[in-house]
């Protein structure tokens, strides 16, 4: 088992100021030690005595829609909680409320700009992603917020032409964050939130690009420091029969945190790319892809227990046998819509070898475009065999000073040494060499997941001017020459008229199709997983930004989708207004995963962008004309 260095000071304060909660002395296979530390019926019934426990209780019977206000509650309605509310709930939070003070105010100490050293270090780190983590509101996705708080330089001045000069405001970031540290915590927050009528949000990391971390007027949950983690010998339960080891993370573990945990034990696990990434946050419940994949499967697949507090308040567990609907809706049917998770049980493999590569290509003067496409194609033709054997590549096209830069960050073959894989891919390299293409590859073995993990991925920067979609495509769209060709055709024309791209080579295994959860169903048949992204300047006039826009989603993606009909996208690296994103997220998924949403949540408690039942929502501004605002009020439709 493994605690982190501030568990036990953490585990005396809630002792002394919760006497009356159950708590447990150490974590076990069904909780983490601060998952024994529950708000119950009982405590509520002993706070009683002293305070009004109306705002924290438990909700059993859920009222209908209908009789509900239209509108969340915001600052300035009559219903806001009041100065002394706000205090009282920090009390019974025991002092975990954070009135949310954009991190760039530091440039604005008195309302406007002020040059100073630690504005020109947060302005010199903005990109950061480690550094921006840790701050209770900072998000990738700062463009749908409204970029209300920017270091000045970093400005967003495209938003519109009125915008003269830096200012901050908290616009679309949550008016207050609970920093939890216990399920009572979480349990409060929510009832809170749902008593009140407030918009309620979730976040770890901010490292989403959907805006699902932020609202304007919000109550935050932020998990981020729930970092526990306990290796499991031999778990054994459930309906699937697994036996073998496992381990049990808390909500705000990292991927980079949990590979180092994995080689500790000398195990395996499914895991995504991004190195600050939330393990099992927004990232696994959204399905979750991983450089493990083509081995393995979507990390969603590896889930055996989920701890979760709904929206009534209750803390339940979620397994084959126990709340079976939400265990299968919360594997893969999307974060922040069905409760909040506190911990998963996730299986771990055995430890295998690794071989990576990576390598990079730049057209020139002796380097034309269509020689750069012609080594594309060569390379795409061979994805099936890549994909069977097992490996991932994250490749990207990027426009560099005029000329096009493709590299693979990083291709990973898991279980291979670097002999056989060498071998796999001599003839992509023979083909190059007669293309002319000017690559020298970097290819290395390792004896673990981890340290090849490691080696491969470079820390995500942290960008905020820019906008992206994505697209699925099946291994029917690359089956023969004139299919590849087409798609690759698809590909470049979107390039060639402004758009960078990221292309990812996998698949999900033989048999994956029949496991039984909310995974979209488009996953099952991919080969080719490709996003595609415009970035601006900041200082960019609105119309041309506008445009890059509405490109994405009207021009360019619907050229992707017209070749792959009936496929999808992932939600998580996905178009903020995906069009049809019912179908293209969950595909015939969609219909079990609403009643479910309805059966856990009827009264809307919680809601993020494009998640299961937003439809029934709307927000009341618009971006650029077109992109839904974080910094607008919420209210039905």
């Amino acid at each position: 088992m493994f605690h982190s260095a501030t568990s036990f000071a953490f585990q005396l304060l809630l002792v002394a100021a919760f006497p009356s909660l159950a708590l447990a002395a150490s974590e076990g296979t069904d909780f983490l030690w601060w998952e024994n530390i529950q708000l119950t019926q009982n405590v509520l019934t002993n706070w009683s005595y002293t305070m009004d426990v109306t705002p924290y209780s438990f909700r059993s019977n859920f009222r209908p829609p209908s009789t509900l206000p239209k509108c969340k509650t915001y600052p300035g309605d009559s219903d806001w909680p009041s100065d002394s509310q706000w205090a009282a709930f920090d009390n019974v939070l025991t002092l975990k409320l954070i009135k949310t003070v954009p991190e760039a105010s530091i440039c604005y100490p008195n309302g406007s700009v002020v040059n100073s050293p630690q504005c020109q270090r947060l302005t010199d780190s903005w990109n950061n992603s480690t550094l921006r983590i840790e701050d209770p509101t900072s998000i990738r996705s700062v463009l749908f917020q409204g970029m209300t708080c920017m270091p000045p330089p970093h400005t967003g001045y495209f938003l519109s032409p009125s915008i003269t000069s830096p200012s901050c405001t908290i616009g679309g970031f949550p008016e207050y964050v609970v920093k939890v540290g216990s399920v009572t915590q979480v349990q409060l927050a929510v009832n809170f939130a749902r008593e009140k009528n407030l918009r309620l949000v979730i976040k770890n990391t901010g490292h989403d690009f959907g805006a699902k971390s932020v609202g304007k007027g919000s109550v935050s949950i932020w998990t981020h420091f729930l970092k526990d983690m306990v290796f499991i010998e031999k778990w054994k339960g459930g309906k699937g029969g697994y036996e073998g080891p496992a381990v049990r993370f808390g909500a705000g573990v990292q991927v980079w945190e949990a590979n180092e945990f994995s080689k500790k034990y000398g195990v395996t696990l499914v895991g995504g790319e991004g190195k600050t990434v939330g393990h099992i946050g927004g990232y696994i419940q959204g399905g979750g892809h991983s450089p493990l994949t083509s081995l393995w499967g979507m990390a969603a697949d590896h889930v055996l227990s989920i701890n979760i507090v709904t929206a009534s308040g209750h803390f339940i567990t979620a397994n084959s046998t126990h709340n079976t609907d939400i265990f299968w809706a919360v594997r893969g049917g999307g974060g922040s819509t069905f409760g909040v998770v506190t911990s998963m049980v996730l299986r771990a493999f055995p430890k295998i070898k690794v071989t990576t590569m990576r390598y990079n290509m730049t057209t020139s003067s002796n380097f034309s475009r269509d020689q750069f496409w012609e080594a594309q194609k060569a390379w795409v033709a061979d994805f099936k065999k890549y994909a069977d054997l097992g490996y991932y590549s994250y490749t990207r096209i990027r426009h560099v000073n005029g000329e096009l830069f493709h590299d693979a960050t990083s291709w990973i073959a898991p279980n291979t040494s670097i002999t056989d894989f060498k071998a796999s891919v001599a003839p992509m390299f023979a083909k190059w060499k007669t293309i002319g293409v000017p690559v020298t590859p970097i290819i290395r073995e390792f004896d673990n997941y981890p340290d090849a993990f490691t080696d491969a991925f470079p820390q995500e920067a942290w960008t905020w001017a820019m906008r992206q979609a994505s697209r699925f495509f099946p291994q029917a769209n690359l089956a023969t020459p004139e299919k590849q060709e087409q798609t690759l055709d698809a590909i470049r024309s979107v390039v060639d008229e402004g758009s960078n791209t990221i292309i990812f080579n996998m698949r999900n295994p033989p048999g994956s199709a029949s496991i039984d959860n909310a995974v979209n169903p488009a996953w099952r048949s991919l080969l080719l997983f490709a996003i595609m992204f415009v970035t601006w300047n900041t200082t960019a006039p609105t119309p041309y930004v506008t445009e890059l826009s509405r490109n994405l989603t009207y021009e360019w993606n619907p050229r992707w989708r017209a070749l792959t009909p009936g496929s999808g996208t992932y939600m998580s690296e996905s178009d903020y207004i995906e069009p049809n994103w019912q179908q293209s997220f969950h595909g015939d998924k969609y219909a079990r995963l609403l009643k479910i949403k309805k059966t856990w949540d009827p009264e809307g408690v919680f809601y993020a962008q494009n998640a299961v039942g937003s439809e029934e929502w709307e927000m009341s501004e618009k971006i650029l004309g077109h992109l839904p605002s974080q910094n607008s009020k919420l209210c039905r439709i």
